[in-house]
């Protein structure tokens, strides 16, 4: 294997830490690539000369900081560049991962008619009991999925939204394209994943799930709500705001 054996040559620096840099310079270097299984924990404790606990050590806060992703009963796998993405604009995420040089693809869970549940009927409506347009969807970014998109459309803006291939083209890009909107309010929380967003995200035990919520007006009307949730460890968004005023001279 030869990762690199007898790596504890600073001694004011400790082991842990010593473990973490080598692996980490492994994937800056492209030795180790995003997706790839690293060596177990045995392996790395026989090849480094190191006690199991500062290995597990090493490879735990890897895994929190979203260098590493540990799948239960496949092993330790090499996590996906955290993803930036837009919060003050509204953005298509199938453009945002083609401009990364990266490849989009979704798998379509639901498109239904449904109820919505209480707290999005009210920003919807304000009524309960109404029916909405409701797609759930999954992203993908080089097959590594990074989206779960939950969406309710408003029936009587978008009438024609049921009738769309979203595997062609993203909800996103099709409400972008039809339908003029004026606002949007936006709001970020991190949450404990359900076991279906676990599942779907392919999360690590016990993490979390970033959520962007989003609604979209067209005047006082809600034309759609979304939640979007986004691993916890392989997101981050980011924005720029550029004040509108003039300089006095």
């Amino acid at each position: 294997m030869n990762i690199a054996p007898g790596i504890a040559i600073d001694k004011s620096e400790p082991l842990y830490r010593q473990i973490k840099q080598l692996i980490t310079g492994k994937i800056q270097s492209g030795v180790w690539k995003a997706g790839d299984r690293i060596p177990t924990e045995h392996a790395l404790v026989e090849e480094l000369d190191a006690s199991r606990m500062t290995v597990n050590r090493a490879l735990r806060e890897l895994t929190q900081e979203g260098v590493l992703a540990r799948r239960q009963g496949s092993g330790t796998f090499v996590a996906p560049a955290k993803l930036e993405t837009g919060l003050l604009e509204i953005r298509n995420i199938a453009d945002e991962i083609s401009a990364r040089g990266n490849i989009h693809s979704s798998q379509l869970l639901r498109l239904e008619e449904a109820i919505a549940p209480e707290d999005i009927s009210k920003v919807m409506s304000g009524r309960k009991g109404s029916q909405f347009y409701h797609c759930l969807l999954l992203h993908f970014e080089n097959g590594e999925p990074v989206q779960l998109e939950d969406r309710y459309v408003n029936p009587d803006l978008v009438p024609e939204f049921m009738s769309q291939d979203f595997m062609s083209e993203t909800p996103s890009a099709f409400l972008l394209r039809t339908v003029p909107y004026g606002r949007a309010d936006h709001r970020i929380s991190a949450e404990s994943a359900s076991p279906e967003q676990s599942e779907l995200l392919r999360l690590s035990p016990n993490e979390p799930v970033l959520i962007l919520e989003r609604h979209t007006y067209s005047e006082d009307d809600v034309i759609t709500t979304v939640r979007l949730y986004h691993p916890g460890n392989r997101i981050a968004f980011g924005g720029a705001f550029t004040p509108d005023r003039k300089t006095e001279t």
